[in-house]
This record gives structure tokens, C-alpha cells and sequence, in this order.
């Protein structure tokens, strides 16, 4: 069965990380469904049994997006409040539909990896701060396969623009985006 992968950003026309990963997963539409869940609900207003419905066709689950505010955009955040329900995703009434089915996370961190350590600027590592995604997944009996990073530099309000030497260079995004395909390929 094919992988689901839902990518929850903003504003992906803009990206660089997630647009890449996005053009590349595009490229094997055998293998891969993207769910571009800003595309699709625009309004934030999601179709549950429609989610569901694509959760169950469906073989691997990836979440795909950026880290904001040290979590998942906000949509990403309604997206499973909303979906994962007692009954469906949890739960002794059946809610068995996330049982055994790998997932895992994709996310763009958006700062250096150091800064994601006990030692480093923020005090906690990544894996800590997606523990709840993988607190998630084991309570919905889903097989949790961890997350793939891109780190990337923080800097200043307006650095970060394209064509400038803070942006990532071509051959970062292709490697990281084959290594991506491949961390999915391999869950």
C-alpha cells in the first residue's frame, strides 16, 4: 500500500525545506500520496470521515512540517484532535484503526541541531520535544518509527532570504530530500 503523507504548511509555496520534500515526493505518485492539509482546508475545516477514510486506504502515515513554537502548526494540531477519535483511532469500541500501522514525523527544526540538546539554547533535544507525536501514536498502538530532521540556521528577521548565503544550497535540499524518500521508503 502507498504512504500517506500529510504536509501541514502555511504557507509551502514560500518554503524551501518542505517544498522540496514535497516536489520530490511528488515525483513517485506510485508510492506516495501528499495531503497538503492547507490546500485541501483552507477554512481549517477538516472532514473527519473523509480523513479517516484516507487514513484506512492507506499503508505508512508521515506527518510532514515545520517545528513552530517548539510543536505542529496549529491545523496540524486540529487535524488529530479532530480525526483520531475514540472509536476510530483508540479505544475498546473498536478504535483499532491506527493498530500496528507505521508512523513517523518528517519536520523542519528551522534552528541548529545543537540548540536541540540539554546543553544547548533550548535545554531539551527534538526527540523530547516530539515526544507527544510519538505519546500519540503508542496510545493509538501505531507503530511509532521516529522522525527525520532538516536542521537549519536561526537567524534574524530578514535574513533568512532566498538567494543569500543563510539559505540552504541546492545540493543540501536534494540530499536531504533523497535521504527523506529514503527514511520513508525504509519505516
Amino acid at each position: 500500500m502507498k504512504t500517506l503523507v500529510i504536509v501541514t504548511h502555511p504557507n509551502i509555496e514560500t518554503s524551501v525545506i518542505n517544498k522540496q520534500w514535497v516536489e520530490e515526493l511528488k515525483k513517485h505518485p506510485e508510492k506516495y500520496t501528499v495531503h497538503e492539509l492547507h490546500k485541501v482546508y483552507p477554512d481549517g475545516n477538516i472532514d473527519v470521515e473523509k480523513e479517516q477514510k484516507l487514513v484506512e486506504s492507506h499503508g505508512n502515515l508521515v506527518f510532514q512540517f515545520p517545528i513552530y513554537w517548539f510543536n505542529c502548526p496549529p491545523l496540524l494540531k486540529k487535524w488529530l484532535d479532530d480525526v483520531l477519535t475514540y472509536g476510530w483511532a483508540y479505544g475498546s469500541n473498536g478504535g483499532d484503526k491506527l493498530k500496528n500501522r507505521k508512523a513517523a514525523l518528517a519536520v523542519s527544526a528551522g534552528i541548529k541541531k545543537e540548540d536541540y540538546s540539554e546543553e544547548g539554547r533550548y535545554g531539551y533535544t527534538l526527540e523530547h520535544i516530539l515526544s507527544p507525536f510519538e505519546s500519540t501514536f503508542l496510545y493509538c498502538n501505531a507503530n511509532y518509527r521516529s522522525f527525520f530532521a532538516f536542521y537549519g540556521k536561526e537567524n534574524e528577521p530578514g535574513e533568512n532570504v532566498p538567494g543569500t548565503e543563510n539559505e540552504p544550497s541546492v545540493s543540501q535540499l536534494e540530499k536531504s530530500a533523497l535521504n527523506y524518500l529514503n527514511f520513508v521508503d525504509n519505516l
